[in-house]
């Protein structure tokens, strides 16, 4: 593997950390800081969970568009510099509040995966970007491994003590792209910086009217609000319902991650070479549709190892639904559609946290008319039954409009 490519890949794996880090973690550190219970911790959870996608969704277009006009590199590695810092603070934060600063940097920082893709396509043909997208996204697999695993073994040290380690991996991985990481967008690409268009509304406006690009981002925001329900909930779900400790937690998540960087780095290509993009999407949410209405049934923890490799499969559909919505974007667009995709994917963690900390929330309450923990995975099922439907309507009205071109 070339060295700039290893580069991108710990930088989106160190993005995803940031999401992974503190799940394991969340509901004591917030106990600590706060005092509170378990269904109480879970709406902070959200709302720590909320801050840090909005400001990825706020901040995902201006990167992704600064990276079209200044290139990648200093992109990446200024982020990457200011996350190492954003670590320390988290590590020492003794409040809510400043635990809260914390995540709100950290959410503007891992914006720059919007980039990381758009280093991709930069360097690879368009019939290749799905499988390049699926090593990306098997970084992100790579993540949810690492931070669960740093999340649930060095918590029951303390809760601060995987923020130390994650600041010194981006510390360490800022010295390594200095040396390895050339730039991969040359100046005859770049193209001038617009405000309007560098921010969620304008890059979606900008992207819409490329062809057949909207309906496929509406079902791209249906599929990850759904989809975003593992991070949201686990830890809450896990402990209310099994009893699970942090360390268990972070083994069972750090599990689901070593199975999907399975799927993405090794079996999106021959899936893709078998079914071809758009089969694979179908399959694909057909198969997370299924797999979440399993979870919301689950009475007993051991079932949740049984799952795990199962629902895995199912991370194929978002590299392969890229790679279809890329092949629409020009050459000087990759930085702005990967932008509108991470503002995409930072929306659905706004809406996936709040709303599914909410399910958990009213169907746990003391004195409830219900005791459903795993209420948030059937509300989840029921999005992604959605995101089929979208997309197997998309896929019919292209079949009626083809014999009359």
């Amino acid at each position: 593997m070339r060295l700039p490519v290893l580069f991108i890949l710990v930088t989106v794996m160190l993005d995803a950390m940031g999401i992974g880090l503190i799940l394991p973690v969340m509901p004591d550190l917030i106990a600590e800081v706060r005092g509170t219970g378990l269904n109480d911790a879970a709406l902070w959870g959200g709302i720590l969970s909320a801050a840090y996608a909005i400001m990825q969704f706020g901040f995902a277009p201006t990167i992704g568009n600064l990276s079209d006009r200044f290139g990648r590199r200093p992109v990446l590695l200024v982020s990457m510099s200011v996350m190492a810092l954003d670590y320390v603070v988290m590590a020492l934060a003794g409040s809510i509040w400043l635990l809260l600063a914390g995540r709100i940097v950290a959410g503007i920082t891992a914006a720059t995966h919007s980039t990381a893709f758009a280093f991709m396509a930069d360097i690879t043909e368009p019939e290749t970007r799905a499988k390049s997208f699926g090593l990306i996204s098997a970084g992100f697999g790579m993540g949810f491994i690492f931070g669960p695993l740093l999340g649930g073994l060095l918590g029951d040290l303390d809760p601060r003590a995987p923020f130390v380690a994650a600041a010194l991996l981006a510390a360490l991985n800022v010295v390594f792209g200095l040396f390895v990481l050339p730039e991969s967008l040359p100046r005859a690409r770049r193209r001038r910086f617009d405000w309007r268009r560098a921010n969620p509304a304008g890059g979606l406006m900008q992207m819409g009217q490329l062809p057949g690009v909207r309906p496929l981002l509406a079902v791209m925001l249906a599929y990850q609000v759904s989809n975003f329900v593992y991070p949201a909930i686990w830890a809450y779900w896990t402990q209310g319902a099994f009893g699970w400790d942090a360390a268990m937690v972070g083994t069972s998540l750090a599990a689901y991650g070593v199975a999907m960087a399975i799927v993405q780095g090794g079996l999106v290509q021959p899936v893709l070479r078998r079914l071809g993009e758009v089969r694979a999407v179908t399959w694909g949410l057909i198969l997370n549709t299924g797999c979440l209405v399993a979870y919301a049934l689950i009475g007993q923890g051991w079932m949740i190892w049984a799952m795990i490799p199962i629902s895995a499969l199912g991370a194929m559909v978002a590299p392969a639904l890229q790679g279809v919505l890329s092949r629409a974007a020009g050459a000087d667009q990759q930085g702005e559609l990967q932008g509108v995709l991470a503002s995409l994917s930072a929306l659905s963690m706004i809406l996936s946290p709040l709303m599914m900390t909410q399910a958990f929330f009213w169907a746990t309450r003391e004195g409830g008319a219900i005791w459903w923990p795993g209420a948030p995975f059937a509300l989840a099922a029921l999005l992604m039954a959605l995101s089929l439907l979208l997309f197997l309507g998309i896929q019919a009205r292209a079949a009626t409009a083809t014999p009359a071109e």
